[in-house]
């Protein structure tokens, strides 16, 4: 295949002229259309080149083509199989389009145009449907990506791989536009709708508020992800949905038969937290180039690498004495701060948090796999339960071995990860957490990462759901079957999602109701949740409940696949045909056989231009392009790119650096403590920076047993004078550090209770040692620091 230049920004016309997007989101289940419009202006065919990016877990089932008036509907194929069609076609000169899920992750779909006459205009139109993830907050959050980041491919890597050469332009120099249109619905209320972008006014068309509507009031800059949540009245509730099965399909396949999605939030009894002592905790992060990008796009945002950085020093403060830890960090090469875990002391924290300070993202590309090898290699603690880590932007070409490493070790750990920034790679960031039991968090825009890691950091410290029962309700002339394998672990506030399929028709049809219990036991309780629903089956011609029943089935069989189940790869073949939904042994093609004459002229290849970003500074490609000498065919997967070193981002003036709250907190009483000029405290942006600045100076100097010093450096922390610090102590029977530690737990509840997610376990250790020191002299202190902070905080806090 001839190999034409790329693309620079130039200004010649591409293909591509506007992307509109429509989208029904159903309680917690979105159903997305986007239509890609292309014009050719150049003088002879050409050949485009579109990368779709999708999450991981989202059931794409549909794509069609409208070419100069044709409409062509895609077929799904064997890959192999698609491959030939498309390639036949164009050779014949004939029109046509390939699309496919690249097998190195689940989350990057390529289209391959083919032959688009000139003169003439393409619309390609792609359905998918995926699960919406619950926030903290009861919303529901759904995410357009705008572009996949580039990922890495691994020194040696051997397998296809073609890379892209994508151009990018200027910001404000896109030559296509992006529309967006959502409808919602839910039985319980819609409420309100935020988003990063600007939204009309939310319409409701229902007089209950059950349904609405909502667009985009603008085209929002391309190359940010749009993200709506849409809050609901009832998010917790539990919900069934039955949902009629495809007309014509054979009875009793995944297809023919009802299917039913459950949405249950197990009220699991809610430890204190820090109480236990006992795990091994190991995290493992990205320094490679790309972490030197910003959080956002904001100035002032903090480079990845630094808010990575805070988020470590969080975490170890949040850790109970008595556990192990390590820390490795991993680019082209990786690095451990011990051979082993080592126990959790003053000794091993204040080392450990001194290192973390000199981290920087300078370890080249992204190899996640020789680390995981490593710390897989170190035997498990007995007593101490396996609790991983993992923080990456996500930007890797070998997700498969990657996940199939971490599944290969399920038994012995749990797996937590983090990916960093718009685009990281939801393939292997749910990949992985999925594979070992764990759960995914995503960190975008303006999101913090510091409170999702000690969420997650909350559920490692407390016991889990296992044993997990199922146990249905159904009437004598109806069986149900189980999709896919189940829930294996439930989470405390997390949503519990089991699909079935139903089989024989309920007696009488019209009011017939079936119910669901699930059983689960931590430790030595027993716990049960009940949910009953009608069994008269929604109708409709889309069948999301379906769709994500058989990605659902086509997840847990593509990983038997990998490991060389042959009778796994045939039973995913035949779910993919069967569903439409497609999947990584399968692909879309379409073929226009109406135009009898061939297309005249040479081919040219043009790539769709992406928005520059910083991160794309100075980019240079590993490799070149494989060449498929047999067709005619262009299959976008991944690109690799090596990172310049970007100047540090701008920052607040008055922000006092990482390492000035390292180094502080490991200095000795009487040593000269940090100045820092006061905030100006105007913007709220500003006022939320400071409220993070100045916690996280306070819990620089916790101890590793929970309590803090009464020193120069603590009193500066608080905002009083060492005088007072000292002097309003009420008792001379109380221990400085009994005082200042209590004096450090009023402050968290007075002045920085916006951020309780990021203290909430650090707080439980601190309270937790201040109780077994203090004595009758407790609620003493509690009263005279309230007076001296001029706080309010009542004696619960303290279990008094």
């Amino acid at each position: 295949m001839t190999q034409c230049g790329l693309l620079t920004g130039s200004n010649k016309p591409v293909p591509l002229r506007s992307v509109s997007v429509t989208v029904l989101i159903r309680g917690f289940v979105a159903d997305v259309g986007c239509e890609l419009l292309y014009r050719n202006d150049e003088q002879g065919p050409v050949e485009a080149v579109f990368v779709f990016p999708v999450d991981a877990e989202a059931a794409v089932y549909a794509f069609q083509a409208r070419l100069g008036g044709a409409c062509i509907q895609a077929q799904l194929r064997e890959k192999k199989q698609a491959r030939e069609l498309y390639g036949d076609a164009l050779a014949g000169g004939q029109s046509s389009f390939l699309l496919q899920q690249e097998g190195a992750g689940g989350d990057v779909f390529s289209c391959s145009l083919g032959n688009l006459p000139p003169g003439e205009e393409a619309a390609l139109t792609l359905r998918y449907v995926c699960e919406l993830p619950l926030e903290p907050d009861g919303a529901a959050r759904y995410v357009l990506p705008a572009v996949l980041r580039p990922r890495y491919t691994p020194h040696g890597w051997d397998r296809e791989d073609v890379t892209q050469g994508v151009p990018r332009v200027p910001q404000g120099e896109l030559p296509y536009t992006l529309s967006l249109s959502a409808t919602l619905q839910s039985p319980h209320g819609i409420d309100r709708v935020l988003s990063n972008c600007s939204l009309t006014p939310l319409s409701h068309t229902a007089g209950n508020r059950t349904s609405a509507q909502v667009s985009l009031a603008e085209t929002p800059l391309w190359g940010r992800d749009v993200e709506l949540l849409v809050y609901y009245v009832e998010p917790h509730k539990p919900s069934a949905v039955l949902e009629a099965g495809l007309p014509g399909a054979e009875p009793g396949s995944l297809m023919g038969d009802p299917a039913v999605m459950v949405t249950l939030l197990p009220s699991l009894p809610e430890a204190v937290p820090g109480q236990s002592s006992a795990g091994e905790f190991i995290f493992l992060l990205d320094r490679s180039g790309s972490m030197e990008c910003r959080m956002d796009r904001r100035d002032g945002s903090p480079q990845r690498i630094d808010s990575a950085k805070e988020t470590l020093v969080l975490l170890l403060k949040s850790l109970p004495l008595g556990c192990y830890f390590n820390i490795y960090s991993f680019g082209s090469r990786f690095e451990s701060f011990y051979p082993q875990s080592v126990a959790y002391t003053q000794k091993t924290m204040s080392k450990s948090l001194q290192r973390v300070q000199q981290l920087q993202a300078d370890l080249g590309g992204t190899e996640i796999l020789a680390p995981l090898q490593a710390i897989y290699r170190s035997p498990c603690r007995d007593g101490h339960p396996r609790q991983l880590f993992v923080f990456t932007d996500g930007e890797v070409g070998n997700t498969e071995d990657i996940i199939a490493e971490v599944q290969r070790h399920q038994g012995a750990h749990r797996c937590f990860s983090f990916g960093i920034g718009e685009g990281a790679s939801t393939a292997l960031v749910k990949g992985i957490a999925r594979a070992a039991g764990g759960s995914a968090e995503f960190i975008m825009g303006q999101d913090r990462m510091q409170p999702k890691a000690l969420k997650s950091l909350k559920r490692a410290l407390q016991p889990s759901g296992t044993g997990i029962l199922l146990c249905w309700d159904l009437p004598p002339e109806m069986e149900v079957a189980l999709v896919g394998q189940g829930p294996e672990v439930i989470f405390l506030g997390e949503r519990c999602l089991i699909y079935a399929q139903l089989r024989g028709q309920p007696q009488p049809p019209d009011t017939a109701v079936g119910g669901l219990t699930l059983q689960y036991r931590i430790q030595d309780q027993t716990y049960k949740e009940t949910l009953q629903f009608p069994l008269q089956p929604q109708d409709g011609d889309r069948l999301p409940i379906h769709r994500l029943a058989a990605k659902s089935l086509l997840l847990e069989l593509e990983g038997a696949v990998n490991t060389g189940s042959e009778g796994d790869r045939h039973r995913a073949l035949e779910t993919s045909l069967s569903s439409g939904v497609v999947c990584s042994l399968t692909a879309y093609v379409g073929v226009d056989t109406e135009r009898m004459q061939p297309v005249q002229g040479p081919l040219v290849r043009w790539d769709i231009p992406l928005a520059e970003f910083d991160l794309m500074a100075g980019h240079s490609l590993y490799g070149a392009p494989q060449i498929f000498a047999h067709t005619r065919m262009v299959v976008v997967e991944h690109t690799n790119h090596l990172y310049k070193q970007l100047p540090p981002p701008k920052c607040l003036a008055w922000l006092c650096r990482l390492s000035d709250f390292i180094w502080g907190s490991s200095r000795h009483e009487g040593s000269e403590s940090c100045k820092h000029s006061a905030p100006p405290g105007t913007a709220p942006q500003e006022e939320r920076a400071r409220e993070e600045y100045l916690l996280l100076r306070l819990v620089s100097l916790q101890n590793a047993d929970g309590s803090w010093d009464l020193d120069s450096r603590l009193a500066t922390a608080l905002g009083v004078s060492k005088t007072d610090a000292r002097g309003r102590m009420p008792s001379k029977d109380v221990s400085p550090s009994v005082w200042a530690t209590v004096l450090a737990v009023v402050w968290l509840h007075g002045r920085a209770a916006g951020l309780r997610d990021e203290w909430e376990l650090l707080e439980a250790k601190a309270v937790g040692w201040v109780r077994g020191q203090a004595g009758p002299r407790l609620s003493e202190c509690l009263e005279a620091a309230n007076t001296l902070l001029g706080c309010t905080v009542g004696p619960a806090v303290f279990r008094l």
